[in-house]
């Protein structure tokens, strides 16, 4: 597939040419970071282009461990090897890997060039493009980052192989978002992800990174346009932290992202932007997908402190991402605290 060319790097698809070419420019060290499952079941894909000198850094996998003590478990791994700001770190994995690769290595020594190589289809679709980078701390989804292009995305499809159907579905989370919020002709085919047979999966990334591309390249600092990419994340990420926190099986980011799309269209739907009809058609869009979640989800008083921390808040209010319609989306929404009690209310009562 024809790659895309982003302003600062390039996100080519279903090819190691770029990673061969970056790889002989010269680097003083060549870190790669990895998680204990991409360890095993990806890197044996990406070894034969890597040459014969680098250095594998393998942190633990989960959501759990994005925080300041892997972040300083990398930097003195990439310290003992002699890795400088002439260095080159290759993050191979999905978004914790990709953030916490992308971030450790953007602040060490005041940042050092890095390749994302995304390995579910989530990260994909979402995390590797756009540039930003984050950890969670103290209980807070992505509290601590910055905004900062990669020298390269490259996309294999073949990884999604290695997956378990749990996280290609937690995928499809953001492949959804990007229908409702940008395209209604790709929501249309997307939300038929259950009934179809076979899925054309370099078209389907392919589109999504396209949608993120044009969205983020016209407000990368997320100063407005970028913001409707939250659409499903305020109460999205709150649920998800709340169960990081309170359950033995947490669920995935796209699980909570499910949620979080179906409240927060419900909230549009109560702002009058989209119709009864359109709520049910997205409710039941999702919901072939992923299913009720039926685990004990928070009460309203369990998510308020995580609402008032989100990153898009304004002048001490939660503001949220909602739908116009079908295919486009709007930022910067003031929203009754008595209606997000509702949202989640109307998931829990599906």
């Amino acid at each position: 597939m024809k790659p895309i060319q982003c302003k600062n790097y390039s996100i080519t698809f279903n090819s190691w040419d770029v990673l061969i070419d970056k790889l002989e420019e010269g680097y003083s060290k060549i870190i790669v970071i990895v998680d204990e499952n991409t360890e095993v079941h990806c890197l044996p894909l990406v070894e034969p282009y890597l040459g014969n000198d680098y250095h594998v850094i393998v942190i633990p996998a989960g959501e759990n461990y994005k925080n300041l003590n892997t972040a300083s478990f990398i930097w003195q791994e990439m310290a003992q090897v002699g890795a400088d700001r002439h260095s080159l770190c290759i993050n191979l994995g999905g978004g914790v890997i990709g953030d916490m690769g992308g971030w450790t290595a953007a602040s060490y020594m005041r940042g050092m060039d890095f390749i994302q190589i995304p390995t579910t289809l989530l990260s994909m679709v979402d995390a590797s493009v756009g540039g930003k980078l984050a950890i969670d701390f103290r209980g807070f989804k992505n509290m601590v980052g910055l905004i900062k292009d990669p020298l390269a995305v490259i996309i294999h499809s073949d990884f999604l192989n290695t997956l378990p159907k749990r996280l290609i579905k937690s995928g499809m989370a953001e492949v959804l978002k990007h229908g409702l919020i940008a395209d209604r002709y790709y929501w249309d085919h997307v939300k038929e992800y259950s009934n179809k047979t076979s899925i054309s999966w370099d078209q389907w990334i392919y589109e999504s990174v396209l949608i993120k591309k044009k969205v983020t390249e016209i407000d990368p600092m997320e100063r407005g346009l970028r913001k409707i990419l939250n659409f499903g994340h305020t109460i999205g990420h709150a649920i998800e932290s709340y169960s990081l926190d309170h359950d033995s099986d947490p669920l995935t980011h796209g699980e909570a992202i499910a949620i979080g799309m179906i409240c927060e269209s419900y909230l549009s739907m109560k702002a009058s932007m989209i119709s009864e009809q359109d709520l049910s058609e997205i409710t039941q869009g999702v919901l072939s997908v992923f299913g009720k979640e039926n685990r004990s989800l928070p009460r309203m008083d369990d998510i308020k402190i995580m609402l008032s921390r989100d990153k898009k808040n304004k002048g001490g209010s939660v503001m949220y991402s909602l739908l116009e319609k079908i295919g486009k989306a709007t930022y910067n929404q003031e929203v009754e605290e008595d209606h997000v009690r509702d949202s989640l209310d109307y998931y829990k009562n599906l």
